[in-house]
């Protein structure tokens, strides 16, 4: 008797075992989570001084050490590569932009005031500051590229 109910164990096992490693093997629906965004500009060293003293944001290691990229830390697992090489200044879309939350939006005016970078409301009227309907604040300017950002006091 326990030799006929061992072949029908081992048998068991091997479909189990089959079944499992089967549904393990299914694919998934893969989401895509943001990495990376980048600019292309035409001095990486300007461009990543107004990133680190004017908007604050923190270096990260790159890779490349050729003086032609810099990289900064812009969310958690998110990262802005700054790329040189443009030929020059463009114009860009106010719509399209990006965004930084900041503890104070009038305090981030002050700094930019001290240090002589302009900037505009919303609707463009020169260093004015909005006030969305839903009471964040919010300032909008150009890196020395052109591409536009958005401050705002968000808290989520």
């Amino acid at each position: 008797m326990k030799q006929s109910v061992l072949p029908g164990i081992l048998v068991l096992a091997m479909f189990f075992s089959m079944s499992n490693g089967m549904a393990q093997s299914k694919p998934t629906k893969a989401k895509a989570v943001l990495n990376h965004t980048a600019i292309y500009v035409k001095d990486v060293k300007t461009s990543a001084s107004f990133y680190h003293n004017i908007v604050g944001l923190d270096t990260i290691p790159e890779p490349f050490h050729d003086g032609m990229h810099a990289w900064f830390r812009i969310a958690p697992g998110v990262a802005m590569h700054i790329i040189q090489g443009a030929t020059e200044k463009k114009e860009y879309y106010k719509n399209q932009h990006t965004c930084f939350s900041v503890a104070s939006v009038d305090a981030f005016a002050a700094m930019l005031k001290k240090n002589n970078i302009p900037w505009e409301d919303r609707d463009g009227a020169k260093l004015a500051i909005t006030t969305r309907v839903d009471g964040v604040k919010q300032l909008w300017l150009q890196d020395p590229d052109g591409y536009w950002i958005e401050i705002n006091d968000a808290k989520d």
